[in-house]
């Protein structure tokens, strides 16, 4: 025993002599000029936010005294965040992700409901984007990714200004304007390519395996947060501890309202005589809350299979295992019906099913899932499913489709549709709009057939791109995250059931993992160019060296 003890420790020394070779040691002089640069950001940030700091504290106090608390903290925050985050992009960008999820929370429980609340998160990413593209313009690299975009989303941008300008400008100066058209529009244009940008500075963000591993534990660690949030808000309404809309009466007991809003998030329904929950978590709405749960499925499944520590794959299972049970307790239809579906669907595209040592655990722990819910909460899911079955028997997704597509092509408005933003739902700030509920009908409605044929271009170019770069990567870890998000790209780029591109999250996380599997194949080129000195990347030159040290000693 002693002596294997001795041999132990004589490997865990090598090993440290190993390392330390590989990583030379930097000299003293390059350690003091790595010391007095992090000294000179640190004065640098410091000296920077006070400035900030200081112009938002008088225009804070200023719009306290004239107007209100809320806003003085819209405003005064406001100024510091736009001037850090144009100074500091990247920075800007971690904090753009970290904030989304909790935007309704933030602005309901803190800003009351005030529209600059909704737009804080546009204050990290904005700011961000113009100093990331002014360094791009600098260094002449292309603005534009994928480079296959580019034509597509000129014809699509060159549409959409084209719609703003004639159709809308139309409606502007009309005898009988419905409400603000041209600000419709450019709100409306806005939400369908605001954040395309994205996709580059997302890819120029994840600078290396280090930053992709921490992208995607981000979003674990805020649907692990988020979810359970979720799970708190269920718990305090189910005690009475929130009131709920179980009190009210006629169509109200069926309507969300803000006034019922609890712990987390906005407006919500809550109103089980009538089997009726409809659960907006941390975010504004219950339907948001629904994708925000789909498009993370996506996340977690990718972290729980590829991540290189066993710590986040356990984690990652964790946060599989909450959004899971959000889908059964937010009151959401769609959840419910793809949050199991998609994770088949994953299984099945990214080859795990083959793979039985990483898939029998997984599935186990999903059967185990099911099976706990199922036990946990039998009425909640009787009725989901009851209430699933009923609104496919009333109206089937592809009848509701093509009743929509009949809709607006007898409504078309002509080549550049009925105007930009007109059936978009955060635009109705600005004028009544059509309720379309279907996406490329909506796009149909507003773009006319041009716009539509533009954008079906663009996700296609997208598709093609990432699908290549992933399959492009030889290491097994980071082709398995790029499989997993290339069929998040699939789903959201031709699904039209609903406008998940129209409203964060996944307006947001579209265009981000779209960037992320884009830059998968130069970290992995990285990746090999740092393995390339060490012993273990080599396991048949580390074989040859045993033999030689065992011969030496015979």
């Amino acid at each position: 025993m002693p002596k294997t003890k001795k041999k132990s420790k004589k490997k865990s020394r090598r090993s440290k002599q190993d390392t330390n070779s590989q990583t030379p040691a930097l000299s003293k002089k390059e350690l003091k000029a790595k010391k007095r640069k992090a000294a000179k950001q640190r004065k640098e940030f410091i000296q920077a936010f006070i400035t900030t700091g200081s112009i938002g504290a008088i225009l804070g106090l200023i719009l306290f005294f004239l107007k209100d608390p809320k806003l003085a903290i819209a405003g005064g925050g406001g100024i510091i965040v736009l001037a850090l985050s144009y100074k500091y992009p990247l920075q800007a960008l971690w904090g753009f992700i970290i904030y989304m999820p909790f935007a309704g929370t933030i602005t309901y429980w803190i800003g009351g409901g005030n529209a600059l609340f909704q737009l804080a998160k546009d204050g990290f990413y904005i700011p961000a984007m113009i100093a990331m593209f002014q360094g791009l313009k600098r260094r002449k690299q292309p603005w534009i990714l994928p480079k296959n975009l580019k034509t597509p989303l000129t014809i699509l941008l060159i549409t959409g200004l084209a719609t703003l300008l004639f159709v809308n400008g139309a409606q502007q100066f009309s005898s009988k304007p419905r409400g603000q058209p041209i600000l419709m529009g450019i709100l409306g244009l806005k939400v369908l390519l605001g954040y395309v940008p994205l996709i580059t500075c997302t890819y120029h963000l994840l600078k290396g395996k280090r930053e992709f591993l921490l992208f995607v534990r981000t979003h674990i660690v805020l649907v692990v947060v988020c979810c359970a949030l979720g799970v708190m808000q269920y718990m305090m309404l189910k005690t009475g501890r929130c009131q709920g809309t179980d009190h009210l009466l006629g169509e109200d007991l069926f309507k969300p309202t803000l006034e019922a809003k609890c712990l987390v998030g906005g407006s919500l329904v809550y109103s089980p005589s009538q089997s009726m929950i409809r659960l907006p978590g941390t975010l504004v709405a219950p339907w948001q809350w629904a994708w925000f749960l789909i498009g993370n499925i996506f996340f977690t499944f990718a972290s729980a299979f590829n991540d290189p520590s066993f710590k986040w794959k356990a984690i990652s299972f964790f946060g599989m295992a909450l959004v899971f049970v959000n889908a059964v307790i937010s009151g959401q239809r769609i959840a419910l019906l793809l949050v199991p579906l998609l994770t088949i669907i994953l299984l099945v595209a990214t080859g795990k099913v083959t793979k039985l040592k990483q898939f029998l655990p997984i599935a186990g722990g999903i059967a185990v899932l099911i099976v706990g819910a199922t036990i946990l909460f039998p009425a909640i899911i009787q009725e989901r499913i009851d209430s699933t079955v009923g609104r496919w028997n009333a109206s089937p997704p592809t009848a509701f489709i093509a009743h929509q597509v009949e809709f607006t092509s007898k409504e078309s408005g002509g080549l550049l549709g009925n105007g930009v933003g007109r059936a978009t739902n955060s635009a109705r700030v600005f004028g009544q709009g059509k309720l379309i509920e279907t996406y490329y009908p909506k796009l149909f409605y507003e773009l006319g057939p041009i716009g539509v044929l533009a954008f079906l271009a663009c996700v296609t170019a997208i598709t093609i791109s990432t699908f290549k770069a992933y399959r492009s990567v030889k290491d097994s870890s980071l082709r398995g995250y790029g499989s997993a998000f290339w069929v998040f790209i699939v789903f959201i780029s031709y699904q039209t059931y609903y406008y998940p591109l129209d409203v964060d999250p996944v307006a947001v996380y579209y265009w981000m993992v779209a960037g992320a599997i884009l830059k998968l194949p130069e970290i992995e080129k990285q990746e090999l160019e740092k393995n390339r000195n060490r012993p273990e990347a080599f396991p048949e030159s580390s074989k040859k060296r045993r033999k030689k040290r065992k011969l030496s000693r015979v």
